[in-house]
């Protein structure tokens, strides 16, 4: 690997380093305390944070935050359930397929 690429990847793996350690310890769908099987909070699947993480390790901290950020914004009362995957181009739509 060339220095440039590592010097890039570092804020890549920093923010998934972030979401990793809030999963483990706060969200309510994969927290060590958490019990998904029984009760689920997200309605979408992958979870927004699984989201998230996968968006940011497809497109970067930048496009892949914001992603992100349009993903949980989707996720309210009014939205349709289901499975929603990180599309291979960048969208801030949902990925319906």
């Amino acid at each position: 690997m060339n220095l440039y690429r590592i010097v890039t990847n570092i804020p890549k793996e920093i923010a998934k380093a972030m979401i990793r350690i809030y999963q483990k310890l706060f969200s309510f769908d994969h927290a060590f305390w958490a019990n998904p099987a029984k009760f689920r909070v997200c309605i979408f699947h992958p979870s927004c944070s699984e989201y998230t993480y996968q968006a940011i390790d497809k497109f970067g901290v930048i496009r892949g935050g914001l992603m992100g950020v349009a993903r949980i914004i989707r996720c309210n009362p009014f939205s349709k359930p289901g499975a929603d995957l990180v599309p291979d181009e960048f969208s801030l739509k949902r990925n319906e397929s």
